[in-house]
């Protein structure tokens, strides 16, 4: 039952708020494609802003949790978002939020921030559901560990996102609970398979949220969203408790409105956990402190066969006038050639991920198929077809990928390319059949999927709009363990331009 009484009004503020949070504040945020967004409306706040704000106690962790639960009543309906929204568990955290900072129990930079998560991370009590109708009555009894963090750091989760069915492609229709809609376009892909988390936090239904990364699912939707995504390196963060595609290649991320909200989210959910065999033990260093070290010294390097073959001439225009910028502010940037040849990753990435994904599912797949999307079932069952060999020698080549990528950091600290190499097209272009959405989603993850098979961390961040108003995006990428690196060279060159600062114009 939806708790609908007034909320507790004990924060200092500068001006009266009504229950969306009607607070008079300048927003970093506040262009949108369209026109001016409301400076009245909380959530057109970057996490880091509500952080400060809340610390401050100049707005209520439940004035920000009531304006995302408005917001999401109002424009879910044509986003399709989120298959649950927890109303009144937020609302009940956002309340014990405020009473523990009201103390001066303030836990940092999450405390009382509304936070989303993709329906694959077990939530005890809250279905977990794949978005699939094999899992719609599915409620686990315990939290993934990173839910287990999130709540330890006093955040406000206020739903589980719709997504790609097992997370197994980038076509935002292929989900038991219905499309998701691109925020910027609603007749367009948002990608995926994290989809519902990009829409939602572009759209500004919520101020991050949690997604998974086999191929490119966080920063593909994060790049046709026109948002900030990251993918760290393999084992930084635990995998325990979230519904698996290929053990050997996922990873969890942050999906955020900037670089900086994207620093905040990992150092809450990073570190090691000793119960999840891929975890790895790193010190977590201060990620935000990277955020404002000048990159005047930094390396660039340019792999430009493979990741910027047959690009979208917008999307050509956009990254040449991104790395024009990233020259300007670095010390220099070069062209490299990658040691472990990125056009060589996806055959490894595919057998291993087919396997792992038939091995995850063979115990459904077969007894009940009809509860599977087409796609989906198409695409599990074409594990079955991998041989032990095949994989085995799958599994050898991702660890020399993994291992031999490292020696192009010795002449250069990041790389940099286009996430995607196309815009999104139509939901009706990539759902006509199977065939279609397997032709035009492939492209997507193609200059993704190289650094599932690496391991090693990768953003993606906002870099321009087509002349129809659709975001593109540029991703940079670091040495195992270097997200300081990689938020380094994201924050300047954010700082550097304004596309961050645009949202979509939601009515």
């Amino acid at each position: 039952m939806h708790e609908h009484g007034a909320s507790r009004r004990t924060f200092i503020r500068t001006t009266a708020a009504g229950a969306a949070g009607s607070l008079v504040i300048g927003l970093s945020r506040a262009e949108s494609n369209d026109g001016p967004a409301d400076h009245g409306d909380l959530t057109a706040l970057g996490l880091a802003e509500a952080s400060e704000l809340v610390r401050k106690r100049r707005v209520s962790p439940v004035e920000l949790t009531e304006a995302c639960l408005a917001r999401i009543e109002r424009l879910n309906p044509v986003l399709n978002a989120f298959i649950t929204v927890t109303h009144d568990a937020a609302l009940a955290q956002a309340r014990e939020a405020e009473r523990e900072i009201q103390r001066g129990r303030w836990r940092g930079r999450l405390h009382g921030i509304p936070i989303a998560l993709k329906d694959l991370f077990d939530t005890a009590g809250i279905k977990t559901t794949a978005a699939s109708a094999l899992f719609k009555g599915r409620i686990p009894a315990e939290d993934a560990e990173v839910v287990r963090r999130l709540k330890a750091a006093g955040a406000v989760l206020i739903g589980k996102t719709n997504m790609v069915e097992f997370a197994y492609g980038g076509n935002a229709a292929v989900s038991h609970f219905g499309a998701v809609h691109n925020p910027w376009s609603l007749d367009r892909n948002p990608g995926g398979s994290s989809s519902g988390s990009a829409a939602a936090v572009a759209a500004g239904l919520c101020y991050g949220a949690l997604g998974s990364d086999t191929a490119g699912s966080v920063r593909m939707p994060s790049s046709l969203c026109g948002i900030v995504g990251l993918k760290p390196t393999f084992g930084l963060i635990s995998t325990r408790g979230v519904i698996p595609l290929s053990w050997s290649c996922d990873h969890v991320g942050p999906m955020t409105r900037t670089v900086e909200d994207a620093a905040l989210m990992l150092q809450v959910v990073a570190g090691y956990d000793a119960a999840d065999t891929n975890s790895v033990r790193v010190n977590v260093p201060d990620y935000r402190s990277a955020l404002h070290r000048p990159p005047s010294a930094l390396r660039v390097g340019i792999p430009r066969d493979f990741f910027f073959d047959d690009l979208d001439p917008e999307i050509d225009a956009a990254i040449r006038k991104s790395l024009g910028t990233i020259e300007r502010i670095t010390a220099r940037v070069q062209d490299v050639v990658l040691p472990a040849p990125a056009g060589r990753q996806e055959s490894v990435r595919a057998a291993v991920r087919a396997a792992e994904a038939y091995a995850y599912h063979s115990q459904w797949v077969e007894k009940t198929p009809e509860l599977y999307q087409p796609e989906t079932l198409l695409r599990v069952r074409g594990g079955a077809a991998v041989t032990a060999r095949a994989y085995i020698q799958g599994r050898r080549d991702l660890a020399d990928a993994r291992r031999v990528i490292e020696q192009i950091f010795e002449s250069v600290d990041v790389l940099v390319t286009p996430t995607t190499p196309v815009p999104p097209t139509t939901l009706a272009e990539i759902s006509a059949d199977v065939s279609a959405s397997l032709r035009l989603g492939a492209p997507y993850v193609r200059n993704t999927s190289p650094f599932n098979v690496y391991g090693i961390p990768t953003i993606s961040v906002p870099c321009g709009f087509t002349s129809a108003g659709l975001p593109i995006g540029l991703q940079i990428s670091g040495p195992n363990d270097g997200e300081a690196l990689v938020f380094q060279l994201a924050a300047a060159y954010e700082r550097a331009t304004e596309w961050h600062k645009r949202m979509p114009r939601m009515s």
